[in-house]
């Protein structure tokens, strides 16, 4: 009576085999996941560069407002995480002149930091201008806008650009800066956000509405 109960046990060997071969092939197709992974390029080969002696000095790494973050923001957005850009990011909001580029086109912005309005600002003169001149002011900001967002090596390489004012403008390479015409240099070039090039410059470009002169705009 015994062998009967023992001929039964013998067909599920080949049984018990057959699924531990399934769960060895099953570990084994995991591998083309991880080879995937593997294969995506490293965040660090998507992080914009920026380039020019004032970056050190701006976020980096993680950093609130850093040029990996800001790539993804709307333009008027991520001008507003860049420190040193407080006076041309109220301006331009003040004056809305971003709003006139038509939906969809591109913009290089050369925004000069705050030092290089309060070199060439009085306060009482910049406050009157932001005030009473709201002309004046879209006109001094669209010579530092270009249609297109332009890498600094595109712009040197062409040599000259048009801003939005009508004027045409040199560009040339002075060593890790870029040279605009005879009045400026970028200091941290090639901010990116959506649809935008960001180059931070240290002076202002265009016809200045009113002269420089009597004290210093408070940062």
């Amino acid at each position: 009576m015994s062998q009967p109960a023992t001929a039964r046990r013998h067909p599920r060997l080949p049984a018990l085999a057959l699924l531990a071969t399934t769960l060895l092939l099953a570990a084994c197709t995991s591998s083309p996941a991880t080879s995937r992974a593997d294969a995506e390029p490293p965040a660090s080969a998507t992080t914009p560069q920026v380039t020019g002696p004032l970056c050190a000095a701006l976020p980096t790494g993680t950093d609130p407002g850093n040029p990996t973050f800001l790539a993804s923001q709307p333009t008027d957005q991520a001008l507003r995480w860049i420190p040193t850009l407080t006076t041309f990011e109220a301006a331009l909001r003040t004056s809305g002149v971003l709003t006139d580029l038509p939906a969809g086109t591109g913009v290089t912005i050369l925004a000069p930091t705050d030092d290089a309005f309060a070199a060439t600002f009085s306060e009482d003169n910049w406050d009157d201008l932001m005030t009473h001149h709201t002309d004046q002011l879209r006109t001094l900001l669209k010579a530092h806008l270009v249609t297109g967002a332009h890498p600094i090596d595109d712009l040197t390489t062409a040599g000259t650009t048009t801003t939005l004012d009508g004027t045409t403008i040199t560009v040339t390479r002075t060593g890790p800066t870029a040279r605009l015409g005879d009045r400026a240099d970028t200091v941290c070039a090639d901010y990116q956000a959506t649809n935008a090039r960001i180059h931070l410059i240290n002076a202002v470009l265009g016809p200045l509405p009113v002269t420089a002169g009597t004290g210093h705009r408070a940062h």
